[in-house]
């Protein structure tokens, strides 16, 4: 049931807003006002509603780690309390090295995987990231940076094509104004792009670009250490920024370590010329690793599938294989 005013309709869509969410309200949560989190810190949030951007106060027994910028929250229309949190379409989650699971970016349409053409291009770090987008069903697009500082950017390109079947690569420089009109094809009204990579690869220098002017407070740059490829890390928090001609752009912290969880789906999207394979096995529960007929192995010993990404996958299934199985506690 639709309970937004017309009136206001074409102004929530810009937000993102749809009849997925529509369709979750109430019709004694009619009064309540659709605001859409725009940051998250430690103990405070904010987001933008039709009226503009809004302080959010938190219920009793709420902490922000329950909420994930993107969110669509209904929330009272005098001190903005929040009431209570509508599903979401996606979820982009981040495993961390305790086994604690932090919130990303929610409601993403699609995720931009920012890499640079010096030493932080990393294919098996490249491989988790698109597997983290595959298991939340976020289309991804690898965006290179720094292909002017390389003495010859094709190995990297060449790299960026076999990471996964049809993934989009787009080479830009962020400090340009064309960078938007390169990736202009993944914005428009109500979409949201995140991104995520290391620290140093350019990512707030392009939401710096991509953001609308006076669409919000710009982001940190930070130099890149030369030796080492590394960069500082610049964002602290996750947050959301309107985009030039419509849309969002999420940025959030530098990543160098990614730990997966259960993503096994996200694996069968990357590696997937081994899951097909895997299919004409002779055996249901073949492992790929020494049973006779297996389609996998008979590939690799014929050169149909490169030694090294099968190592990879097979470091990946193994590590998500431990992660989903369940702890022994103590007797």
């Amino acid at each position: 049931m639709a309970l937004i005013e017309p009136i206001h309709h074409a102004e929530l869509i810009g937000l993102g807003w749809s009849s997925f969410f529509g369709d979750q309200v109430g019709v004694e949560e009619a009064s309540l006002v659709p605001v859409r989190i725009a940051h998250v810190h430690r103990a405070r949030m904010s987001g933008q509603s039709i009226m503009g951007a809004v302080n959010l106060t938190l219920p009793a027994n709420s902490v922000t780690g329950d909420y994930a910028v993107g969110d669509f929250v209904l929330a009272e229309p005098g001190d903005f309390l929040v009431r209570r949190r509508l599903d979401r379409t996606s979820l982009l989650t981040r495993r961390m090295g305790d086994g604690s699971t932090q919130l990303s970016g929610a409601n993403i349409d699609t995720l931009f995987i920012v890499t640079s053409c010096n030493g932080d291009f990393n294919v098996p770090r490249l491989e988790r990231y698109l597997a983290m987008a595959g298991q939340a069903e976020i289309a991804p697009v690898l965006v290179l940076t720094k292909a002017d500082t390389a003495n010859d950017a094709a190995p990297f390109l060449a790299q960026a094509a076999d990471l996964a079947r049809d993934l989009p690569v787009v080479v830009v420089d962020p400090r340009r104004p064309d960078a938007l009109a390169k990736l202009q094809t993944w914005f428009g009204l109500g979409r949201t792009v995140a991104l995520t990579g290391s620290s140093g690869v350019g990512k707030s220098t392009l939401v710096n670009t991509l953001a609308a002017s006076g669409g919000g407070t710009a982001q940190l740059t930070g130099a890149i250490r030369a030796h080492d490829s590394t960069g500082r890390h610049t964002t602290t928090a996750r947050s959301l920024h309107p985009v030039e001609g419509g849309g969002w752009v999420l940025d959030s912290p530098g990543i160098r370590t990614v730990h997966l969880g259960d993503v096994a789906d996200g694996l069968d999207v990357v590696f997937a010329e081994i899951i097909e394979l895997a299919t004409q096995c002779k055996f249901s529960d073949c492992t790929h690793s020494h049973e006779p007929s297996c389609a996998v192995l008979s590939a690799l010993a014929r050169g149909g599938i490169d030694p090294e990404r099968f190592s990879r996958w097979r470091k990946l299934h193994d590590e998500n294989t431990a992660a989903r199985a369940p702890k022994r506690g103590r007797r």
